[in-house]
């Protein structure tokens, strides 16, 4: 006996709707539980900085919490295996940088491979490189600085983030255009070179300006 033609296409409506519901109900489920977003910089950062912005945000439309945990060290390389190694459900996710880039083209072995391991969600921000030193430098502009650099080889100290951190490549980049000669200086990440900046220890140092931005706000409310 066939079933009546309206039956018919009933079920197979019905039949037709039961994959995309498994997928919605599937979709509707993540996130599950808190996220991790870890930040291969210190607090304070430029990426530190912007993962507490998009942090709330993020907290609102998924309905989880988001935890930014920092894991500053080895040119943001232990963030990045720490990302790698974490259960594949979207639940741990990364605050990348520039400086992600150049550790996987800087660095012969990693216990991971960028490309393959790591899948790109959304650009969130541009935070351009600029050329701060301490106040009490003799030089008072980029001129006056090749000039002094120049006059005093290796006498200048250049603070970085770290080893195959933006502001390192940055500062070597520099050091190739202008022929100067500088003494590269590593910090554990971009507030403590900040601070050397500020306490004179080091002469120079090519920050992120969202770090630059996040410095005057703290000085602005303590003052």
């Amino acid at each position: 006996m066939k079933p009546p033609r309206r039956r018919f296409l009933h079920l197979a409506a019905g039949i037709a709707v039961l994959p995309f519901s498994a997928h919605v109900a599937r979709a509707q489920a993540y996130p599950s539980r808190p996220l991790r977003l870890l930040v291969g910089d210190a607090a304070g950062g430029a990426p530190d900085t912007i993962a507490r912005l998009i942090g709330p945000w993020l907290t609102q439309r998924l309905g989880q919490p988001v935890i930014v945990d920092n894991r500053p060290g080895a040119g943001t390389t232990i963030a990045t295996e720490a990302v790698v190694r974490a259960a594949p459900d979207g639940h741990t996710l990364l605050a990348m940088s520039s400086s992600q880039a150049i550790a996987a083209a800087l660095y012969d072995k990693l216990n991971f491979d960028f490309i393959r391991d790591i899948a790109p969600v959304a650009g969130v921000a541009r935070t351009p490189l600029i050329m701060v030193v301490n106040p009490s430098f003799r030089a008072k502009s980029v001129q006056d600085f090749i000039v002094h650099a120049k006059d005093t080889p290796g006498a200048i100290n250049m603070a970085s983030a770290g080893i195959g951190t933006a502001p390192h490549m940055a500062g070597e980049l520099f050091k190739m255009m202008t022929g100067v000669s500088m003494v590269h200086v590593p910090f554990r990440g971009g507030p403590p070179a900040l601070t050397a900046v500020l306490g004179g220890q080091v002469q120079v140092y090519f920050v992120a300006t969202g770090s630059c931005a996040r410095w005057r706000s703290r000085r602005r409310s303590a003052g």
